[in-house]
């Protein structure tokens, strides 16, 4: 009986940008997310890192676009990498996520890719996050926040 030879599956790339945009109203920071998947997932607004595009600006662009909100970036946060399928093709995902300081707009989800967007208070963030990563990115700016870094 002939063996077939393994079957490989293609693999690509995907390099993503975006991040936890904030802002401070007294003694509580809120941040900003989006749901998905009908309202059931909630996470951070990101996109695609368009060719020659700088990744905190990719990261900035996608905040806006997703939430209608604009910010400055302040700093890196972390980078997340994990596998996923789409069809037969394995994707290895990078997402450059980013703090980003709210500058200025009102919360308009972004109709063609968001179903819902709204502020957060950032303990209630943490909670409603539907990613253990991304969870853990907003525990970063709570520790931010409790050390006096945030601004």
């Amino acid at each position: 009986m002939a063996r077939r030879a393994p079957r490989t599956e293609p693999n690509q790339v995907a390099h993503s940008a975006g991040g936890v945009i904030y802002r401070i109203d007294g003694p509580y920071v809120h941040v900003a997310m989006i749901a998905t998947s009908g309202g059931a997932r909630w996470g951070l607004p990101k996109g695609h890192v368009l060719v020659d595009e700088p990744p905190s600006e990719a990261a900035r662009r996608e905040i806006e676009e997703e939430t209608g909100l604009s910010g400055e970036v302040v700093q890196p946060l972390e980078t997340i990498e994990y596998w996923f399928r789409a069809g037969r093709t394995r994707i290895h995902k990078f997402v450059d996520l980013y703090l980003v300081r709210y500058q200025s707009g009102d919360v308009v989800p972004q109709e063609a890719e968001v179903d819902d967007a709204r502020w957060f208070v950032l303990d209630e963030a943490i909670a409603t996050a539907s990613f253990p990563r991304e969870q853990a990115v907003l525990k970063r700016v709570r520790d931010l926040w409790e050390q006096g870094q945030l601004r």
